[in-house]
């Protein structure tokens, strides 16, 4: 007889395994609802930790009801479902390019104000991590803490493979929706209520719907909507809802963009030989590049989807012309990377429209447009070689990017004007040869403002940011937000106090994530904004984690001052340890210092999270406040705007300086702040006529 069919229903009866499939459920959720969030809400576009924060808050309210006496995870499903079907009917994006955006929902009808959604959004989101983190919860405290940590962990690596695949192949969200109700088909409690499985099909199916559009493509960054080619042969491409680029027949482009060809007219005598076109996208820039004699383009464009989107749809095929080698890598990587010089590097339109990761406030292009980064594109020019950038630009941009091309260059670049401006956004094209007398120049650049525009730097890669300064909207919804944080909490967990014993964990919770933000915006600078790259830092970061939960497993870890001086040395070494110097290593040596330095602090930290989390007395509650303290350091990450993302390092030690404080004290009183937690448990089950689990 052959062996009977395994009953998957029954495999998750074991609690360590159906503790790794709600972990995996919880991360792979979260980055989901960021992911569709910001592709079908712009208000969203250059907010994504909005999501995040939310996510967080909503994990850590699930974890603090852990132990309360009705189980809300069973609701998990039917929130999901209703959060995706207000997207899908409440959707907004943006009906042109213009400075006064006309925002649109379903059908090009009215769109909700921001007011409404955003609220919406975050309170949604919320709701549906805390039902979801109930669930994880209620089986976190079946073992021991650290047990129970471990196999979050894995559940989390596997959650972030899973979605990471799924980002590689260019799956639509419905395959997303497939995945997420067939875990929750095997880990709901049996037998399931008809309301349960029609929940499950609504959610496949709603996304189904947001699925169906052919003109819909889902890169690794974007949603990315391609239009049908028109009888003049254009296609528009929008990203995330928002207006981004357009395919023109050349004839097209010399007759409306002439801008393209702007930089060309200054190269008299230079003969073309190599060109490197940062930003390539469709290929508009690298068909203008062959049509002006360029022997050889490499074309570097970070969007998988959007470059392929040129391949098949632009009318001069650039992409097929042998003289072109298409990259799809970050423009700053690539530059650091290669040996070729160039007698012409362009820096084409590069304007993401979003963030690195749900973390930080970098975005794509970014590290483009640093001082570190135009010193590179001089170190990559031939002798009478050219630097050309071209956009719509902002006084302030404008003077900013201009004047750090003058530092760099050390005379100012060649300025020529186009005929289009949106709202304050001027067209204009800034040109710059090696040396002066490289390029021929009719008008010179002259500040537009009187008062004198600072370049970005690797650390403070903002060049969007006029000042050092949290712009006013920022400041109020991440003070609107904290406040609803803590009313939420103190609704759903009672008295504040009673996490008062885990006010370590909580401090921790918010360096780590500090930590983590720092590391993943370093590794962006040294390999690159892609997509992959930031799936494999959270990746070794979750494995950092796991290496030191196993460590605290098997070995007597020393004293926890011990461990405290260790992350703080470590700290210091990372502050005092230039990211200039390990961009100037070689790749292998730069992987290793980089690792070094961004994991050493990580695995000691969790060296000490693990040593007091394995002691605690209600798991769930430790671990509550810990992601608690997580959702507030999403909001200190914004401090980077001013200080740059080195100086976090000062707050990440102030932070575990704080812990270390706490914990001594927890120390002597951490028993009785247990008990009060699981007497508040208790009667709440009595007052309720349930029996305390």
């Amino acid at each position: 007889m052959g062996k009977a069919t395994p009953d998957l229903t029954r495999v998750l009866d074991d609690p360590k395994r159906r503790l790794v499939a709600l972990s995996f459920l919880m991360l792979f959720v979260e980055l989901a609802l960021i992911r569709w969030s910001s592709a079908n809400v712009v208000y969203l576009a250059y907010f994504t930790n909005f999501v995040l924060l939310a996510s967080f808050l909503g994990i850590g309210v699930g974890f603090l009801r852990g132990r309360a006496d009705r189980n809300r995870f069973p609701l998990a499903p039917w929130a999901l479902t209703g959060y995706v079907a207000f997207v899908l009917l409440f959707p907004v994006q943006v009906s042109n390019s213009g400075e006064a955006r006309e925002f649109q929902g379903l059908f090009g009808m009215f769109a909700l104000p921001s007011w409404v959604t955003l609220p919406v959004i975050f309170l949604a989101v919320t709701v549906i991590m805390a039902l979801i983190a109930e669930g994880v919860a209620r089986t976190f405290r079946e073992f021991e803490p650290l047990e129970a940590y471990r196999l979050d962990i894995v559940g989390s690596i596997a959650g972030i493979a899973a979605f990471t695949a799924l980002a590689f192949l260019g799956v639509r969200p419905v395959v997303w929706g497939v995945v997420v109700a067939g875990v929750f088909w095997l880990v709901l409690e049996r037998p399931l209520g008809r309301r349960q499985i029609a929940a499950l099909i609504a959610l496949v199916a709603f996304l189904g719907l947001g699925s169906l559009s052919p003109l819909d493509h889902w890169s690794p960054y974007y949603r990315v909507s391609v239009s049908r080619t028109t009888p003049e042969g254009r296609v528009g491409i929008k990203v995330n809802g928002l207006p981004h680029q357009a395919i023109l027949p050349l004839d097209d482009l010399r007759k409306s963009q002439p801008f393209y060809l702007y930089p060309y007219d200054h190269l008299q005598g230079n003969p073309l030989g190599d060109v490197l076109v940062v930003g390539a996208g469709n290929g508009n820039d690298v068909a203008v590049a062959l049509s002006m004699g360029a022997q050889h383009v490499d074309a570097v464009e970070i969007d998988p989807v959007l470059q392929a989107t040129g391949e098949r749809r632009h009318p001069a095929r650039p992409y097929q012309d042998p003289r072109v080698t298409a990259h799809i890598d970050d423009g700053r990587a690539f530059l650091e990377r290669t040996d070729t010089d160039y007698d012409l590097i362009l820096f084409a339109l590069p304007d993401s429209l979003t963030l690195v990761s749900g973390q930080g406030s970098l975005r794509l292009e970014s590290y483009l447009f640093t001082q570190e980064a135009m010193e590179s594109v001089r170190d990559h020019l031939k002798s009478d070689g050219a630097f050309s950038m071209y956009n719509y630009y902002r006084p302030f941009v404008f003077d900013r990017f201009a004047g750090t091309m003058q530092e760099v260059f050390g005379h100012p670049p060649c300025l020529d004007e186009g005929d289009d401006t949106i709202g304050v956004r001027q067209q204009a094209v800034l040109t710059v040869g090696l040396r002066s007398d490289s390029i021929a120049c009719g008008a010179t650049w002259a500040p537009v403002l009187e008062t004198a525009v600072a370049p970005a730097t690797d650390d403070r890669p903002f060049p969007y940011l006029q000042e050092r300064t949290v712009p006013p909207f920022y400041l109020v919804t991440l003070a609107l937000i904290l406040l609803a944080s803590a009313l939420i909490v103190r609704l759903v967990s009672g008295p504040l106090r009673a996490m008062s014993s885990y006010a370590d964990l909580f401090c921790m919770g918010a360096a780590f994530l500090l930590l983590e933000t720092k590391n993943v915006v370093q590794f962006a600078l040294l390999f690159g904004t892609t997509w992959f790259v930031n799936s494999l830092v959270f990746a070794g970061i979750l494995l950092a984690v796991l290496a030191a939960i196993e460590v605290t497993r098997r070995m007597r870890l020393p004293d926890p001052r011990v461990l405290y001086a260790l992350l703080l040395f470590s700290l210091v070494i990372a502050y005092l340890t230039p990211l200039s110097a390990i961009l100037g290593l070689a790749p292998v040596p730069r992987f290793l210092a980089a690792v070094a330095l961004a994991f050493a602090p990580i695995f000691l930290a969790n060296l000490i999270f693990s040593q007091r989390f394995k002691d605690v007395g209600s798991s769930t509650t430790a671990f509550g406040a810990n992601l608690l303290g997580a959702m507030v350091g999403g909001v200190l990450e914004y401090a980077a705007l001013v200080t740059g993302y080195r100086a976090l390092l000062i707050v990440v030690a102030v932070l575990y300086g704080s812990a270390l404080l706490l914990g001594r004290r927890a120390g002597t009183s951490s028993d009785v702040g247990e008990h009060v937690v699981i007497a508040d448990d208790v009667s709440a089950s009595v007052g309720t006529g349930s029996t305390a689990s």
